[in-house]
Order: structure tokens, then sequence, then C-alpha cells
């Protein structure tokens, strides 16, 4: 027999809840959105402080240097006219992608040859000194040092520009840590105790009463791989196996992202099905612009629902 959906079978709810769903996500965003911006660029304002000290400014721009700092590329880049895509200095430089993309997190190739990593780099200079915006860092054309004042006002024009790159990511993992915390005052409320469940250990062994955060299931025969879910809950009354409830924190911004990326959700309960047995319980926790076509692509796949502004409805879980 199918346990009882939430609102997956229930279209005539969905309009007005797609619409109290937004407000919800409008209404945070315009609150806590800039700040957790802020905070961002101060600490990225730091990284660029940190990448113009290392070459003195941008004066000594050169293989020894990125050799060194790898990482300040991601920064270098931010700092041309205009601002260069990981992709589009690949191909001005015709560099190695391999190797730019080491750089990009911070590391640089282990087995590339000494002398083909310097012309690499080389290259990459050349590109990046030719480009570099002087209206930024005007002391480039003055032949002396930057005031603190001119540093400062370059390393923030940068961050800026490094954030704008990755505002959404952003956005998204601030949400995403609200919407746990949220999920974890309602459980604590409820006499439910936040514990680490032991790596290795079957979910079925999870103490009742429990949950915890960021899970890795693994799933698949001939190839194991694991599955990350964001909360695990073990209800105090155990479910038929002892089969945890799985929750799937979702937020979005936009109607078009969500569309894009709703298969994602699919190939996840499908694995889990696959591994743990049709029973597996699989709902997402939803904030945002999750329209009627997200919403009935993902019911037809076989997955459920709790709307973050109807959050009591985790108590038909079983919780």
């Amino acid at each position: 027999m199918k346990a009882r959906r939430i609102n997956a079978d229930k279209p005539h709810l969905w309009k007005a809840d797609v619409a109290a769903s937004v407000d919800r996500f409008n209404q945070w965003f315009m609150r806590f959105a800039p700040e957790a911006f802020r905070s961002t660029r101060v600490k990225t304002t730091e990284h660029v402080k940190a990448a113009l000290l290392t070459t003195n400014d941008l004066r000594a721009l050169n293989a020894a240097t990125l050799k060194a700092s790898p990482g300040a590329l991601p920064t270098l880049r931010m700092c041309t006219a205009p601002p260069l895509a990981v992709d589009r200095l690949i191909g001005l430089a015709d560099a190695s992608k391999n190797l730019v993309g080491r750089m990009e997190e911070g590391k640089l190739p282990a087995k590339m040859q000494a002398a083909n990593l310097d012309a690499e780099l080389r290259k990459l200079c050349h590109i990046l000194t030719r480009l570099l915006d002087r209206d930024i860092f005007p002391w480039l054309d003055g032949g002396v040092g930057p005031t603190d004042h001119e540093r400062d006002r370059a390393s923030t024009i940068v961050a800026d520009r490094l954030c704008s790159a990755v505002a959404n990511p952003i956005v998204r993992n601030a949400q995403e840590q609200r919407q746990l915390a949220l999920i974890g005052d309602y459980l604590d409320k409820r006499g439910y105790r936040k514990q680490a469940h032991p790596a290795g250990k079957p979910p079925t062994e999870m103490e009742p009463g429990t949950y915890t955060f960021r899970m890795n299931l693994p799933v698949g025969k001939a190839l194991k791989v694991n599955i990350p879910v964001d909360v695990v809950v073990q209800p105090k009354r155990l479910r038929k196996g002892r089969l945890p409830i799985l929750i799937e924190a979702k937020s979005a911004g936009d109607f078009t992202n969500t569309n894009k990326r709703r298969k994602e959700e699919a190939t996840k309960i499908h694995q889990l099905q696959a591994a743990y047995g049709p029973s597996v319980a699989f709902v997402l926790f939803l904030c945002g612009y999750f329209g009627s076509d997200y919403l009935g692509y993902e019911a037809a796949e076989g997955l459920d629902w709790v709307w973050e502004h109807r959050i009591d409805d985790l108590a038909k879980l079983g919780l």
C-alpha cells in the first residue's frame, strides 16, 4: 500500500502555495541577502588585498609570482578590462586548461614539467598584464606604488566583481543554511536530538528520535556511490524496515532554474529506491520559485514535498 501523499496529489492547492512560497522567498531575500552578500564581500576584499601584495600591487605579475601563489588567479582575472571568464583567459592565452583549472582551485598540476609550467604561466601573465584595468589601478602608469586608500578602493572594486560572479551561490548557500536551521528547530521542539550517524553504519541503525545533517547514503550495486542527503531523521516511532525520513532542502530565486534542475531530484529518488526499496521516504522542503511545471514533473516521478511556509506538514511524515 502506498504511503499517503502530503502535497503531490493536491494540484488544486499548488497555485496558492506557489504564490505563498514566492512571497516568503522574496521577503527573506530583501531582509537577509544583502547582508550575506556584504559579509562575503568583506572576506573577498581581504583575499584581493593579499593577491595585490603578493604581486607587488600588480607590478610583479610574472611566472614566479603565479607559481608561488596560484590561488591568486581568480582575483587576477577580475583585475582586467573586461574581467575574464576562465574559458576566455584560456583561449586568449592559448593556455593549458588543466593548469588553469588547478590554479582556480589554488593548486598547480603535480606532473607538469617545470619548463612547460613556466612557459604556460608566462602566457597567462602576458594576457593579464596587457588587459589590466588601469582605471582601477592608476599607480601602474604613475611609476610609484599605491597609497593605502588606492589599494583599498581597488580591492573593493575587484571584490565586487568576484562576488557578482558568484552572487547566486552566495544567496543559495545562505538560504540553505536558513532552511536547515528551520528544520532543526522544528525537530528540537518536538524532542528530537541532533546526533551524527557513524559513517559506514546502515541508516536503519540510526537511534529513534535523532536526526543529522549532510549524511551520505551509499547507492548502487556494481559501482557504489554516495548520495548526500540534507536531513535524515529517524522517527521516535520506527517505520517498517527502520528506514529514516530523508529531506532535501530546496530554494530558488527564479522559475527557470528550477525547471532546468528538476531531473536531479527524480534521479536521486530512483537511486534511493533501488538501494533501499520502494518504501523510502524522500521529500523536498521547498521555498521560492517552484511553479506548477516543476511540481507536476516531480509528482509524476513519485516525489512529494513540504512547503516551508507550512512546515507543520512535516508531522504527516510520522515525525
